[in-house]
């Protein structure tokens, strides 16, 4: 079985989905722009240095949803696709998809974003297979704002994937498996599959990297 993983913020996407959620909500009047400007910028920064617990993150980002169910969003959600998803995942991206997908491997599409917002970049991806962080929601069908379950995020990534693999009674080491990623946050799964290659990776990968062999991959 030959299995490959692709992340997807600045990895098969020129920027990060749930900050550029954020921006889009905030031009439109939906979110106000203080306080949540400076505080899509402090998650961003503390993200990519890793100061940030994988709770915060994750539940900042699902907050933008809560008291709304997914077909109150849906018109917003597919305007931000189109508006700012399609035009940063270049053709490299889609040829490097394109390129596992005809060779028959699996494919998988992992990311710390919510399922909400990363379903239709895995659809127009034609990446069938989604790990994401879930949200939870209440009696009603509205999003809470907060997290269910185990975050697909650092040592989440990797207890999810097994997960995954089990349901399909297959197990990660008889797996030819191959990860796509940018981030010293995705470290533990990178360190996990078989085929590690870091795609435009921050300076703490690419250190990583080049004293562990990796090949690095730049999706210009």
């Amino acid at each position: 079985m030959r299995l490959t993983l692709f992340d997807l913020d600045h990895t098969l996407l020129h920027g990060d989905s749930d900050q550029l959620w954020c921006e889009f909500l905030m031009d439109r009047g939906v979110l106000p722009r203080e306080p949540f400007a400076s505080l899509n910028h402090a998650m961003a920064r503390d993200y990519a240095s890793g100061a940030v617990s994988a709770q915060a993150f994750c539940d900042f980002y699902i907050g933008t949803l809560a008291g709304r169910r997914a077909d109150e969003w849906q018109a917003l959600r597919d305007t931000f696709l189109q508006a700012c998803i399609v035009p940063r995942i270049p053709a490299a991206a889609h040829a490097l998809v394109a390129r596992h997908r005809e060779a028959g491997d699996l494919l998988v599409l992992t990311t710390a974003t919510n399922r909400f917002l990363s379903e239709p970049s895995a659809a127009h991806l034609g990446i069938a297979q989604l790990i994401a962080t879930e949200c939870e929601l209440d009696a009603d069908g509205r999003f809470s704002g907060r997290s269910r379950g185990t975050l697909n995020m650092r040592e989440g990534k990797v207890q999810r994937l097994h997960d995954w693999l089990s349901a399909r009674q297959l197990q990660l080491p008889d797996c030819d498996s191959t990860l796509y990623s940018d981030s010293i946050n995705d470290l533990p799964l990178l360190s996990a599959v078989r085929h590690a290659v870091a795609v435009n990776p921050d300076a703490r990968l690419a250190a990583v990297a080049a004293e562990r062999g990796w090949p690095v991959l730049r999706l210009d």
